[in-house]
């Protein structure tokens, strides 16, 4: 497996882009700022769309009723998989930018979403297998895998003083396509439409998607696949912690995505329609609140905003347990749209500390300039994907902690004490990791700063 970086690379027709240096001011003032808004532009109706098409069965299973013969634990079994494959694929779709190039990927990646999309049209009716249904379901996972491929590929766009703010545009763009999906969806049930009327919708859409990907999309000749690159990052710390903080912002954001119209429907009684009404706002606020927290990172540093986003999801939860126990539908329902608010504020927080915390250790090895650039870009690239792909497992592990919950309790109760237990963790390691400046450590980095640049993980 490789990892993308940069190269020189000989010269080609077609979309592809020779020279790309963001971090020179005078070639991001001249042409650079225009070529990487376009290409941020397009990605994210691409991203947009896959993330519509990953999570395409939150909606579905919310239109299937008793006649199609699944159960409540069906269903989250089903979400749970959906979820497992999107991470998964993750991971190649971050090295495939490097192989075909940004522009040419994002076509290919594109149109391979009309197969989950067409196969759900046909088999979505009454009578159909519980396999069947799974097997369709899993391959509406490689929408999940979009996203790797759009943040890897945008990355290499942007300067590093503006990577929080464009890549926080970016997924948050592509995360819009949740609560989209689910809006969708709220006006076909409320029209007495039917699943397959949601499906028909999408499959011209993403036939645009391709279509303007191909006319205005771009390729970065200089992005190769770096073998070198991937085994470092997978060998680096970092990698993981960050994978672990990104479980709990990210995959608490996908997980309940997935699982928030069923909640309502098994702990509260919602009917589909009553559902749909209130699922989309969650994910819709936490979506437009990502690049919010990409800003935010850029202005006061991402290990801080993260550090007391933590604290802040946990208090959401802690409500969340209360208003569970106490029936009270309102209150449960704001406070998981607070919850949706601050994953999404977290998504943006967290992604911009994988750059900043490479670049901090390139300043530490004592690389200046384009040297240090070129070494954040190439780590972080590379870890880029194995984070997102774990990250996204955390959705996994919400929609199986849920199906266990109502399995084992008939409610959510203790699916909500796992995720507490979680987000206290994360802030430890934050903190510990990314904070924490013991008093020797701190004398020791006065001593040496006139010798050699030091890191510092405060500002990441």
């Amino acid at each position: 497996m490789t990892a993308p970086g940069t190269a020189p690379a000989p010269s080609r027709g077609g979309r592809w882009i020779e020279h790309w240096d963001p971090e020179d001011e005078a070639f991001w003032q001249a042409t650079g700022e225009k070529v990487a808004r376009r290409n941020l532009l397009f990605s994210v109706l691409s991203e947009h769309i896959g993330f519509s098409i990953w999570t395409l069965w939150s909606v579905l299973v919310l239109f299937m009723g008793p006649e199609y013969g699944l159960t409540p634990a069906d269903k989250f079994l089903l979400t749970s998989m959906v979820t497992l494959v999107g991470a998964v694929v993750r991971v190649p779709y971050t090295f495939a930018v490097a192989v075909f190039g940004g522009r040419n990927w994002t076509i290919i990646s594109a149109g391979l979403l009309l197969i989950p999309t067409i196969a759900a049209f046909v088999v979505m009716e009454p009578g159909t297998s519980f396999s069947t249904f799974l097997g369709i379901g899993l391959l509406a996972g490689i929408g999940g895998g979009n996203f790797a491929s759009s943040m890897t590929n945008i990355n290499a766009f942007f300067p590093l003083r503006k990577k929080g703010w464009a890549l926080g545009l970016n997924a948050g763009g592509g995360n819009i396509g949740v609560p989209v999906i689910q809006l969708v969806a709220l006006a076909i049930i409320g029209g007495s439409g039917g699943p397959r009327v949601l499906l028909g919708i999408y499959i011209p859409l993403i036939v645009v998607a391709a279509v303007l990907a191909a006319l205005f999309m771009d390729n970065i000749a200089s992005v190769k696949n770096d073998t070198g690159a991937a085994v470092d990052a997978a060998k680096d710390a970092h990698t993981w912690i960050m994978s672990f903080l990104y479980i709990g912002t990210f995959g608490s954001f996908i997980g309940y995505g997935f699982a928030f119209g069923q909640v309502l429907q098994n702990q509260f009684g919602r009917t589909p329609l009553q559902a749909a009404y209130v699922t989309f706002i969650g994910p819709l606020l936490g979506s437009l609140i990502r690049p919010v927290g990409g800003w935010l990172a850029d202005r006061y540093g991402g290990s801080r905003i993260t550090l007391w986003n933590f604290v802040a999801m946990g208090a959401a939860t802690a409500v969340l347990l209360a208003a569970g126990m106490q029936k009270s539908l309102v209150l449960f329902t704001v406070a998981f749209v607070v919850l949706f608010v601050l994953s999404g504020l977290g998504n943006g927080s967290t992604y911009k500390m994988i750059p900043g915390i490479f670049q901090a250790k390139a300043v530490a090895k004592g690389l200046q300039g384009e040297e240090a650039a070129a070494y954040g870009r190439r780590l972080s690239g590379a870890s880029m994907g194995l984070i997102g792909a774990v990250g996204a497992l955390g959705g996994v592990g919400i929609n199986l902690a849920f199906r266990q919950s109502f399995l084992s309790y008939g409610s959510g109760t203790g699916a909500f004490v796992a995720f507490l237990a979680f987000y206290g963790a994360a802030f430890v390691v934050t903190w510990a990791v990314y904070l924490r400046r013991p008093a020797g450590q701190v004398q020791a980095k006065a001593s040496a700063s006139e010798t050699k640049p030091q890191l510092s993980y405060a500002e990441v």
